[in-house]
């Protein structure tokens, strides 16, 4: 009876692991590479343009690159140095790494709600303990 039990039992997983996974796809290097440039180039987008819309991006070559992005093309961006103003035009796929350097809205309300909530305890921490509670 435990034999039966323990088949049926393994069975049941590996049709459940057979029927429940989803296949895996192959994507060549070329679709991977452009469905990267894509998320590059989308991720320039919700940066924005203007002194602003700051940005650190690492390229294929090792380099570091960081300042605002001053235009969008598309085949690539513009980036220029706040310090010197020097421009360089950078071409999507050369980009390895991109960061945007400013908060979105999502984040400074999370921050701002917290200080809130944290000013709040500590004042009525502060009145609890001046009426002794």
């Amino acid at each position: 009876m435990l034999k039966t039990g323990l088949s049926f039992a393994l069975m049941g997983a590996l049709i459940f692991t057979l029927t429940l996974t989803p296949p895996a796809y192959a994507e060549t290097k070329a679709e991977k590479e452009a469905a990267f440039v894509a998320k590059v180039k989308a991720d320039i987008a919700k940066i924005g343009i203007g002194r602003d819309a700051r940005i650190a991006v690492k390229l294929r070559d090792k380099t570091k690159l960081s300042g605002y992005v001053s235009q969008v093309g598309d085949e690539s961006f513009v980036i220029t140095d706040l310090k010197t103003g020097a421009s360089t035009e950078v071409p999507y796929p050369n980009v390895t790494q991109a960061r945007g350097k400013n908060l979105s809205t999502g984040a400074i309300i999370a921050i701002s709600v917290g200080v809130a909530v944290g000013v709040t305890i500590l004042v009525l921490y502060l009145i609890a303990v001046a009426y002794g509670d």
